[in-house]
């Protein structure tokens, strides 16, 4: 089995954020960057497969020069291969470019599998993936927790989480696109032999051109979606330390309730 996993650079969850003048976007340059959570998980579900069934990984991210973090260890973690979508032509694109890219890469590649996290943790679209799966023509599952191969029938069945705690068991024909929910499998740790094997596996890099796709098609000019403005979370609760004794502790507490917070 031929897998393609999608993996985004994202900024780290306690990252302060600093946004530019006019509030549409934030600034990068002093944060800094991990692999997506639900992205890792998806390359773990890839290599669970391929230790199943055999067949190869390739991993794939869009982005400049600090993606290759991402896709080195990811091929330190037992990936085969990594494709690097690199162009300016790429930045500041939306689901529907960021699609468009990667179908454009997949088109010469004869894959049978192609995973990504369910949502990146930056921007929660939760879209690439069933997007990337219509433009290729391809069955879709997403928020998926597991996934297994019917080598008698070529086909797989996934199990879905869906709300309040129920889940769903899909058949899908291959090839197919799954969006991995975070906590499917633990994640595997990268090892010092898979780090000195990774500096001699296939890295590729490609622009739009190599794509055949032209600076309007992809990344910003060609986004459907436009962000004007961010904002961030105000903060409305406050702590206030009530002094006095029980008595009058018990008084300004219901003073308060009653003409401040207004519950009683």
């Amino acid at each position: 089995m031929r897998i393609l996993t999608c993996l985004k650079q994202v900024p780290e969850r306690d990252s302060r954020y600093k946004l530019n003048q006019d509030g549409s976007r934030v600034l990068e340059e002093d944060l800094v960057f991990e692999t997506n959570e639900s992205d890792l998980y998806a390359l773990e579900e890839a290599l669970r497969l391929k230790e199943g069934t055999g067949g190869d990984v390739a991993v794939l991210s869009i982005g400049s020069d600090r993606i290759s973090k991402v896709l080195r260890n990811a091929l330190a973690m037992g990936a085969d291969r990594a494709i690097h979508l690199k162009d300016e032509a790429f930045e500041r694109g939306d689901a529907w470019g960021t699609a468009r890219a990667i179908a454009a890469a997949i088109g010469p590649e004869d894959f049978d599998l192609v995973l990504t996290g369910v949502q990146s943790e930056d921007m929660a679209f939760a879209q690439t993936g069933a997007v990337l799966a219509q433009m290729l023509g391809w069955p879709c599952a997403t928020i998926v927790l597991e996934v297994a191969l019917e080598a008698d029938t070529g086909r797989i069945q996934v199990k879905r989480e869906l709300e309040s705690n129920v889940f769903e068991r899909v058949e899908l024909p291959l090839p197919a696109v799954l969006t991995i929910q975070s906590g499917s499998h633990p994640i595997r740790y990268a090892t010092l032999r898979g780090i000195m094997q990774a500096k001699k596996k296939e890295y590729r890099v490609l622009t739009a051109q190599d794509l055949g796709l032209s600076p309007e098609a992809v990344g910003e000019m060609a986004a459907k979606v436009r962000h004007h403005r961010l904002l961030a979370p105000e903060r409305k609760k406050r702590t206030v330390m009530i002094q006095g004794n029980a008595e009058e502790a018990a008084g300004t507490l219901m003073d308060k309730l009653v003409n401040e917070v207004g519950v009683i």
